[in-house]
């Protein structure tokens, strides 16, 4: 069965959704067209087919009433998990249990996770997340309130604009 696929535009940039059924395998966002949202997919799921369809409506409303700035809650969108550690899926969690409008830092979820020391290595599965938004990495900060790292095409600039879309709600 290939995967599903769409593309749509948001006040935050082109976003495209990657998944089966009603489970996400990838979000990319904040791209400056459609054809680079779709690049951003294929570029990880070369083996695989992306079969272009109206996939998953519900979710991508609430994608773009996020991006608009409305509060908006994902926690009953299931991601795909299956491929990650156990630690990985335990970071996660405590990532997906962060509030709109709240943030933490790398070593306040590394001890969420029960894994005190390992800051660094929740840092890695944030820059490693599949789904932006629905997991939500922009809410997790380096020490002292350091706004870190973000992977998406306008990097730390994106982060911010998310981090006050969500103070201004």
């Amino acid at each position: 069965m290939p995967l599903q696929a769409c593309v749509f535009s948001t006040p935050l940039g082109w976003f495209g959704l990657v998944g089966q059924q009603r489970c996400v395998w990838r979000l990319v966002m904040g791209h400056r067209t459609a054809a680079e949202a779709w690049a951003g997919m294929q570029r990880h799921f070369a083996e695989e087919t992306l079969a272009e369809s109206d996939w998953y409506p519900a979710l991508r409303k609430k994608l773009e009433e996020f991006s608009t700035g409305k509060r908006v809650s994902f926690d009953n969108i299931h991601v795909r998990t299956e491929h990650r550690t156990e630690f990985q899926r335990k970071v996660i969690l405590a990532t997906r249990a962060v509030g709109f409008g709240e943030t933490v830092s790398y070593g306040e979820l590394a001890a969420r996770t029960g894994s005190r020391n390992a800051a660094r290595a929740v840092g890695t599965v944030m820059a490693n997340n599949d789904v932006p938004i629905i997991i939500p990495c922009h809410r997790v900060l380096a020490s002292g309130g350091r706004i870190g790292g973000f992977s998406a095409p306008q990097g730390i600039d994106l982060k911010r604009r998310l981090l006050e879309l969500e103070a201004q709600a």
